[in-house]
């Protein structure tokens, strides 16, 4: 009889308790059940997404060897703006950069390149992109904007390339001397077997001096 009593006032306590804390139970069980379901939610359409624009650019690099252009732009197009945090975002702003470039249309490809810029995951795509916009710039005449673009400094991969075409800006705006230097620090950062070396090398015997 004794253990019957001390059941019903363990049972008591319990029922005490979850008078007390049930609804916390409850919505603290639902919560989690919703974070779960959400969570898996999201890697199935994370999935579709990646799925998705994977399916597009490869629809943009078949388009493109077939000179299909509309077909190559559209496609590069739905991904930037459809799949802007997908990895093919910045892979499809270079195409449909370069597409444009081809084409003549300096301001699609500058809005291209500038996407890419923008998009860039890591630090060597951030300063190729930046590299080929300078390019883009000096083309458009914009002498000013494609200096500060290469303003920062490159890694060695790309700092040969900058100081190139840094040197192409300040010879365009009249500054030999700085143009000179801007040549030399490109030879002496480019590849010996950089086939840019000998057309350096051209333009800075140009200069004189």
């Amino acid at each position: 009889m004794a253990f019957d009593l001390e059941e019903q006032e363990q049972l008591d306590e319990a029922k005490a308790w979850w008078k007390q804390h049930g609804n916390k139970v409850i919505w603290g069980v639902t919560v989690f059940l919703l974070a779960v379901a959400g969570w898996r939610a999201w890697e199935t359409w994370s999935r579709n997404q990646a799925a998705e624009a994977s399916m597009l650019f490869d629809r943009a690099i078949q388009s493109a060897g077939m000179n299909d252009v509309k077909g190559a732009k559209d496609a590069a197009a739905q991904i930037m703006e459809n799949h802007a945090r997908s990895a093919y975002a910045t892979p499809a702003a270079w195409l449909a950069g370069r597409i444009n470039y081809d084409s003549g249309d300096m301001k699609s490809a500058r809005a291209q390149y500038e996407y890419a810029l923008e998009h860039a995951r890591d630090e060597g795509v951030a300063q190729l992109a930046r590299l080929r916009l300078a390019g883009l710039k000096f083309e458009e005449k914009d002498l000013a904007g494609a200096l500060a673009l290469l303003k920062e400094p490159f890694a060695p991969a790309f700092a040969g390339l900058a100081a190139q075409l840094k040197g192409d800006v300040l010879v365009a705006q009249g500054k030999v001397e700085e143009a000179r230097a801007a040549y030399k620090e490109a030879m002496d950062k480019l590849g010996d077997k950089s086939s840019l070396k000998p057309l350096v090398e051209m333009r800075l015997d140009a200069l004189g001096g």
